[in-house]
């Protein structure tokens, strides 16, 4: 054997092994696809200065300060979080890290006056859905309440369906399409009045 087919053969095995390496560490060890692992290091308090630590949504980019009244949290039982900017996008970390137990879901108390709007744990909070109220990233508004009775008052003046967590981020699934259209759309007519600003 000469030289050069030494060379191959070394030069074969080397890209094998390396395609074996990459491929063993393209998912985490829970089977999550390392692009979608939580970004930010392990938090067990993820919930002090969340807006501080976590100022924009992974995966759209949005705001949480500018979003505060649909920002939202998923604490996962790593202590990994995702602090994302609605229903919508909190519907995304989930199936995206299907195999990593969130240990606590928290969403905002859209009524509340206070900036940012405080986070609690989404199982205390009642849901309006389809409220003519308007809510990040989706068609159909799915707006948390802390109090029941509040959330009441304002399906009296805005219409919708009262929910529980479950129910809003069921509904979320269910929109995923439409809304993923409606952001497309929207984001398009962005570029193009950007553009027309340009030149």
């Amino acid at each position: 054997m000469n030289r050069r087919d030494l060379l191959k053969i070394s030069a074969l095995t080397g890209f094998a092994a390396i395609s074996t390496q990459a491929s063993a560490e393209a998912c985490s060890t829970d089977g999550t696809p390392n692009q979608f692992i939580p970004k930010k290091a392990a938090d067990a308090k993820p919930l002090e200065n969340d807006i501080e630590k976590y100022k924009k949504c992974p995966y759209c980019g949005m705001d949480r300060m500018e979003h505060n009244k649909t920002r939202m949290l998923v604490h996962y039982s790593d202590d990994l979080a995702d602090g994302v900017c609605s229903i919508h996008c909190l519907a995304l970390s989930l199936s995206l890290n299907v195999d990593r137990e969130p240990k606590g879901i928290f969403g905002p108390d859209f009524a509340s006056t206070a900036e940012p709007r405080p986070l609690l744990p989404v199982d205390s909070l009642t849901y309006l859905i389809g409220a003519d109220l308007k809510h990040a990233m989706t068609k159909k508004s799915k707006h948390s309440f802390a109090s029941a009775d509040t959330a009441k008052e304002f399906q009296a003046k805005h219409g919708g369906t009262l929910a529980k967590f479950d129910e809003a981020l069921r509904e979320s699934y269910l929109g995923m399409a439409e809304d993923v259209s409606m952001i497309r759309k929207n984001r398009e007519e962005r570029r193009k009045r950007m553009q027309q600003k340009q030149g």
